[in-house]
Formats: C-alpha cells, sequence, structure tokens
C-alpha cells in the first residue's frame, strides 16, 4: 500500500518552528498581558503591511470579522446584502444575525467566485452592501464588481478568509472594497493555535469604529456608545500568528509549487480534462484554473469529478484525504429556508457542490506524496 497523505498537516508544520513559537508564548505568559494589548497591535501592523492597507482589527474569528464589519455598516433588519451561496456558512450566517437578508448571485463555474454579470440584476432599494467570496485563494473579479457598487452607491465587504495574500492586479485581496475579512484558523495559509480573525481597511474612523464595536462598544470601560461584542483578539493567538507571518510568502511559495507539480503530472497521466470535455462526460478531472492577472495563494486545490463521491471513497481507501468545500450551497441550507429557494435556483453553485473535492496541497508536501495522489487517482474508474 503507499503511504498515507493527509489533506492537511499541522503537525509537520509545528515541527519547523516549534522553538520560535514557544518563545512567542512563553513571552505572553511573562507578560500576563492575555486580551488585546501590545502582542495584538504588533500583529495588525504587521498584516496591515502585508497587505498593503493602513489599519487592521484583530477579532476573534474569520466569523466576527465578517459580523463586526457588517455591524460597523449599521445594517438593520430588512436591509439586503448581496453574497454568493457557495461559501462558508459564515458568509450569510452573520447577515442573517442581524437580520438582514442575504441576497444571492450565483457563481462563475470556472473560478468558483460570484460572477460579476449577475450582480446587477439583484440590486433593490434595499440593497446596502456587496459581500464577493475570495474562494480557495483566488480573487473575485473586483474590478466590475467596485464599478456596479460605486454605480449604486453600495459598500463592498470582501470576505479574504482563504486569500490572505492573494491579489488582483497588483491590489491583495481584501484592500480594494471598504474593508475585508481574514480568517486565521489554523487550516488557513495563515493559522492561529485556535480562532483569530481580522479586519482590514483604509478608512481610519471606519477602523475606530470596528475597535469600538469589537469590544462591547464602550469607551471609555463601562461607558457603553453602542452595543458591541465581544470580538477580542487573544494575545497567544497573537503571538503564534506574528511566528507564522514571517513564513507565509514561503509558505505560499510552495502551495504554488505544489499546484504547478499537480498541473504536471496530472497532464503527463492523461488525467487533466477541460471544462468543455468535463461536460460531455470524458473521464478524468478538471484542475483548477489560475487567472493571468491574479496571485492564487491555493488555500484549496479544488478538482471537479463527474463521480466526485466514488473517487472520495477509492482516495479514502488508499489513505487519501479530501474534504468537500462545500456539499450544501447557502440556498439549499435548513436555516435560511424561509428565503424560499428550490434547488435549481442557482445551478453553477449547485453543480460545484455535487462534482468538486478538495486534495492535498500544504507546503510540507514531497514529491513523492503528490505524485502518489496523482497515481491513485489514476487507478479510479471513472466510468460505472
Amino acid at each position: 500500500m503507499s503511504q498515507p497523505v493527509p489533506l492537511l498537516d499541522l503537525k509537520a508544520q509545528y515541527a519547523m518552528i516549534r522553538d520560535e513559537v514557544r518563545a512567542a508564548v512563553d513571552r505572553v505568559m511573562e507578560s500576563q498581558y492575555f486580551i488585546l494589548g501590545p502582542e495584538v497591535t504588533a500583529l495588525e501592523d504587521e498584516i496591515a503591511a502585508y497587505v498593503q492597507c493602513s489599519h487592521g482589527v484583530g477579532v476573534s474569528s474569520g466569523t466576527d470579522a465578517l459580523l463586526v464589519a457588517l455591524m460597523a455598516l449599521d445594517i438593520q433588519p430588512g436591509d439586503e446584502v448581496i453574497t454568493t451561496p457557495y461559501t462558508f456558512f459564515a458568509t450569510a450566517g452573520c447577515i442573517v444575525r442581524l437580520r438582514a437578508k442575504p441576497v444571492f448571485v450565483d457563481i462563475n463555474p470556472v473560478t468558483f467566485n460570484i460572477d460579476p454579470g449577475q450582480i446587477e440584476a439583484a440590486i433593490t432599494s434595499r440593497t446596502r452592501a456587496i459581500i464577493p467570496v475570495h474562494l480557495y485563494g483566488q480573487m473575485a473579479d473586483m474590478g466590475p464588481i467596485m464599478e456596479i457598487a460605486q454605480r449604486h452607491n453600495l459598500v463592498v465587504i470582501e470576505d479574504a478568509a482563504q486569500a490572505i495574500g492573494a491579489d488582483y492586479h497588483g491590489q491583495r485581496a481584501g484592500t480594494i472594497g471598504l474593508m475585508g475579512c481574514f480568517s486565521f484558523f489554523p487550516s488557513k495559509n495563515l493559522g492561529g493555535f485556535g480562532d483569530a480573525g481580522m479586519v482590514v481597511t483604509n478608512d481610519a474612523a471606519l477602523a475606530d469604529r470596528l475597535r469600538l464595536f469589537r469590544n462591547h462598544g464602550y469607551r471609555p470601560k463601562y461607558y457603553n456608545i453602542v452595543v458591541g461584542g465581544n470580538f477580542r483578539l487573544d494575545a497567544i493567538q497573537a503571538a503564534v500568528l506574528r511566528v507564522k507571518l514571517n513564513y507565509l510568502e514561503d509558505w505560499t511559495t510552495e502551495r504554488q509549487r505544489n499546484a504547478a507539480d499537480y498541473r504536471r503530472l496530472f497532464a503527463g497521466a492523461g488525467l487533466a480534462i477541460n471544462a468543455e470535455a468535463f461536460t460531455s462526460g470524458a473521464p478524468g478531472i478538471v484542475l483548477p484554473v489560475e487567472l493571468p492577472d491574479r496571485r492564487h495563494i491555493y488555500n484549496q486545490f479544488v478538482i471537479r469529478c463527474a463521480r466526485r463521491d466514488a473517487l472520495i471513497q477509492h482516495l479514502k481507501e488508499h489513505q487519501i484525504g479530501t474534504e468537500i468545500y462545500y456539499p450544501q450551497p447557502m440556498h439549499l441550507q435548513e436555516c435560511f429556508a424561509d428565503l424560499g429557494h428550490r434547488p435549481g435556483d442557482f445551478p453553477a453553485s449547485e453543480a460545484a457542490a455535487h462534482e468538486t473535492l478538495a486534495l492535498p496541497i500544504y507546503s510540507e508536501l514531497t514529491e513523492e506524496m503528490l505524485s502518489t495522489v496523482v497515481e491513485t487517482i489514476g487507478r479510479f474508474r471513472f466510468h460505472d
């Protein structure tokens, strides 16, 4: 049997930076300053510099980054926010938590990101904002999105949870819209030792408002200006992330190298097919497309396969890790049934939910492990 290849191996990453991380955590322990404080401020400055933005506001998770961004905009019950149905739950969930309405727009089937050509038809008098999601590490088509937003006086919040370091025409993810929201969940390219997140913006007054909302809305302490929440970032998470941030560019380069190696190996094995051939049922897989005007940071390496579920079982039997991102689009989630959507409403998102799976792409993969993944897929029966 070939060697196991997990979907992600955080232990391998930790082994490389163990001493630095422990020293950073010890620094926090010695200070006994666990909530916000100098470690968080330093991380905010370093992330802002990395993404080429003026202000960073550390928060407790990527979910809370989206939530506090919407709260800072004073999104009200009945307001509408346009976004994609093909995303992690938090994107739509945070809208609904404020009793606003998520208005879904289908995806581009090649990039899996929101299709700008369908956005304008979804705008009504109640629309307040657009949340494009930069899925899998490649940015949405921000040029036309921003043009539409400006024409209709809408705010754009970038859900960049999977895209730190990605760019679009030279501009970093999170910096094109009014705000950008990042997640530092452990599985992300830049992951903490638990939940953590950040909102970035070039607007100083908005950054101040975000800081107000993340800490119960009081200023000074115990004197509340607004009803905020407890969205504070822990100092230990900030210290760990500061260590990891120094390695992020190297890790991104290695993920990009792995993606290139996958392409070479799949092409050499005759397994890679284009989207047109895929729709006609040809055996093989569709590889992720990396657009020429964008920097893809490969948070995930997502392929399409007509017999996706059978392929997952085949890979599982050979100890190859996979994951489905995401098996159920937002418009078909039970908790959003009151929105009134039905199967078929967003066909590109529904097709992606039935046909895609993520393969291992993390930076510590070896050439042998990549070859194992490709060779194992090569032994799969693409026809019943």
